[in-house]
Formats: C-alpha cells, sequence, structure tokens
C-alpha cells in the first residue's frame, strides 16, 4: 500500500489517500473503513439516456464517487473489496441519497475521512500498511493420502488456494500394492501440478508440506526426482524452502499444529504468522499454569488493564483485528480506548491478531481479547461477569 496523502489534524479529523499495490492491501483496506467513513473511489455506472424522439440508450460511464459506508463485503479468495453505501455528494450522473457499490481495485487510489476520527488503531494500521518492510508469504500444502489442501499464508490472512481429492485404495495384499502405488503417485503428480500452477518458482519463499506419517516427505521426494528427470531447474532451486513437518491430518485446521514444531518455527521466526502463534503458544502456557497471571474476556482483561496488570515488564494485551469491524461504535470505541490505555498509559505491548489466522480464531475463542499479565491476579466475581453480557446475548459486540 502506498500511501499518497495525509491531511490529519491534531483532533483525529481528516483524510487520507491510498494507493493499493497488491491484493493483501485489500484486507487492510478491509479494516481500516468502518461503517459512517466518507469513501471517495472511482465507480463506473450505469446512465439511461433519452432522446428527443422518446428513445432510450444505456451507457456506462467513470465517474469519482463520494459515499457514506454502510456495508463492506470483503471476498477473501479473490481478494476483492466492496463497499456499499449512499452518495453523499452529486455528481453530473447521480444525486444525492442514491446507493451505490463501490468496487474499489488495484492501482486506482481511494480516499477515506472518518466521521469519528482517526484513531490510535487506525493509524497504526495505516502505518503497517504502508511499510515497505513486510514479511514474506508462506505457501502450505497440508496433505495426507488422496486429500490435499494448498494455502497460502500472508501476514494477516490464510488463503485456501486449492483442494486436491482423489481416491487412493488402501494396501491390502500384494494385489491391491500396485493399485496403490499407482493411485498415490497419481496424486503426487496432481498435487505437483496444481501448486506448480499456484507458486510463482521466481519467489524465495518457504513452501511447508506436512501430513501425517511420511505422506509428506515421499510427497517432496516425487517433487525432487521429476524436477530432476524433466530438467526444471526453477523447480530444483526451490529444495531448500521445502519445510517437512507432522501434522494430525490433511485438513487446514491441522496448519496450526504444524505452525508449532520448532523446524517450522525457526524456518518462520520474522514472520507476522509464526510471531502471532508463539504469542498464543504462551498466553495458552500460561493459562494451564493457572497462576493467574492469564486473563481472557472483555470483563476480565478490562479489570486487569485497570489494576495495571497489563503495563511494563512483560503485559501484552492480544485482541482481534474484527473487533474494530463492529457496526456499533461505541463498541469500536470501547477496544480502542483500552489498547491506547494498555500503550500509552501502561506502557503494555499490544498485539492485533487476524481473525483469518489459525492463532486469531483460537483468540476468538476466548472472546477476542486476552492478555498476559505482569502479575497474578484473582479474577472476576459472577456478578461482575453476568454484568458484562448484553440483553440480546452478545458480550459486548461478541456473540455469546
Amino acid at each position: 500500500m502506498r500511501l499518497i496523502k495525509q491531511s490529519i489534524d491534531r483532533d483525529g479529523s481528516g483524510s487520507i489517500t491510498l494507493f493499493p499495490e497488491e491484493p493483501e492491501d485489500m484486507w487492510f483496506a478491509y479494516n481500516l473503513i468502518r461503517p459512517g467513513d466518507l469513501l471517495k473511489a472511482s465507480a463506473v455506472r450505469r446512465v439511461t439516456t433519452e432522446s428527443a424522439t422518446g428513445s432510450t440508450s444505456s451507457t456506462r460511464v467513470h465517474i469519482t464517487l463520494l459515499i457514506s459506508v454502510e456495508k463492506l463485503d470483503f471476498d477473501t479468495q479473490s481478494a476483492q473489496l466492496h463497499v456499499s453505501g449512499r452518495i453523499v455528494e452529486e455528481t453530473k450522473y447521480t444525486k444525492v441519497g442514491q446507493f451505490h457499490t463501490l468496487d474499489l481495485e488495484l492501482n486506482r487510489n481511494f480516499n477515506i475521512e472518518k466521521k469519528e476520527g482517526w484513531d490510535s488503531v487506525a493509524r497504526n494500521l495505516v502505518k503497517e500498511a504502508c511499510d515497505p518492510v513486510k514479511s514474506a508469504d508462506v505457501w502450505a500444502v497440508i496433505m495426507q493420502e488422496g486429500l490435499a489442501h494448498l494455502a497460502i499464508l500472508t501476514g494477516h490472512r490464510t488463503v485456501l488456494r486449492q483442494k486436491v481429492e482423489m481416491t487412493v485404495p488402501k494396501k491390502r495384499g500384494m494385489g491391491r500394492q500396485g493399485d496403490h502405488d499407482k493411485a498415490l503417485e497419481k496424486f503426487f503428480q496432481t498435487t505437483m501440478d496444481t501448486l506448480l500452477r499456484q507458486l510463482d518458482l521466481t519467489e524465495n519463499k518457504p513452501i511447508l508440506l506436512a501430513s501425517p506419517g511420511f505422506v509428506a516427505q515421499a510427497f517432496l521426494r516425487h517433487v525432487l526426482e521429476t524436477a530432476t528427470r524433466t530438467g526444471n531447474k526453477a523447480l530444483l532451486a526451490q529444495k531448500s524452502n521445502f519445510v517437512v513437518s507432522h501434522s494430525a491430518s490433511g485438513y487446514l485446521h491441522s496448519l496450526n499444529e504444524v505452525l508449532q514444531t520448532p523446524e517450522v518455527l525457526a524456518r518462520l521466526k520474522d514472520t507476522k504468522y509464526a510471531k502471532e502463534t508463539r504469542l498464543m503458544n504462551d498466553f495458552m502456557d500460561l493459562l494451564f499454569k493457572d497462576d493467574g497471571r492469564a486473563a481472557y474476556g472483555p470483563g476480565e482483561v478490562e479489570q486487569a488493564v485497570e489494576k495495571g496488570a497489563v503495563g511494563r515488564g512483560g503485559g501484552i494485551l492480544l485482541i482481534s483485528d474484527s473487533l474494530f469491524r463492529s457496526q456499533d461504535v461505541g463498541v469500536r470505541r470501547r477496544w480502542v480506548s483500552l489498547v491506547d490505555k494498555v500503550r500509552e498509559t501502561e506502557g503494555g505491548e499490544v498485539r492485533v491478531l487476524s481473525s483469518t489466522h489459525e492463532s486469531g480464531k483460537q483468540l476468538e475463542g476466548l472472546g477476542g481479547i486476552a492478555a498476559m499479565l505482569t502479575f497474578p491476579l484473582e479474577y472476576l466475581d459472577e456478578d461482575e461477569e453476568e454484568e458484562d453480557l448484553m440483553p440480546n446475548g452478545d458480550i459486548n459486540g461478541i456473540k455469546s
């Protein structure tokens, strides 16, 4: 993401113009744009005109529209962002109040003005999005005999790119051994072909292969033997990027387990994904110790912050990015205020975890917020926990 123009006053009012350059930038935009914001971007709108004779014709015109955001729709597979709302600035072809959906595109500027002002979370997100030093993407193939899930891990998303599923007969006597081996080789070749259609062999990125047993190791052997036989030098050059590990199954949810293995963590130690995984592992270790230094859920964490337990000396607040996408302005302000208090007043560390990564999903299972404390605390009584529940069964914006 490239920052084109920034005009923000001390009170947080103003606007920012951004230029998305790659699909990952759309994920940043999805987290940055909120209901109530004013969004200006180029659009294509169909215009119907009537001639003097009464005949009508329809044409598509390119215009720039300013809308008040009401709804966002992000397609994780294609990284397309659709933002809907009411037009607030009249043009030659549109009137104020008409409904329109803006399709944000790569390599086209868009401008955001925040109705509630630019809070610290939004500003930090822009800073992160425009940071030229980004963690490399990681490819992962989670597999078992007859099943493979090909995914890509970015700094903020885990995207399933392809699923390969074929029938591989089990080994049952000598007569079935040949059928099994042929089917398995065909499965490996199909998986390899699928991966190569997705993979850019000019890039130097880790490629995780994980499976129960020795399936992943056998697949890597097939890849390298095929590359040698066919003289595929670009693929052979990727040999050092392959990392083989064990997983419980060939399903995508096993990826979280894979990322906790020492050899994988060593290779991915500088990526955002690996850092988030380590943080959640550290938190779960504290939680299992039950020594009073782990808090989770809105009520517990807020009380811990109030008591100064998430501050200097190792205090870390873990919060899901989904909380900042709440439709309720009051809810968003609540979490921004908590983040500011930890960072600025208490001197603690804040980590915003992606809700599409396994670590983020694990955090959401704990209420979307947790904290590692600098000293142990005795926790909430039942009455305080009940007060934190909203009448509709939500926990301040989080479905119970």
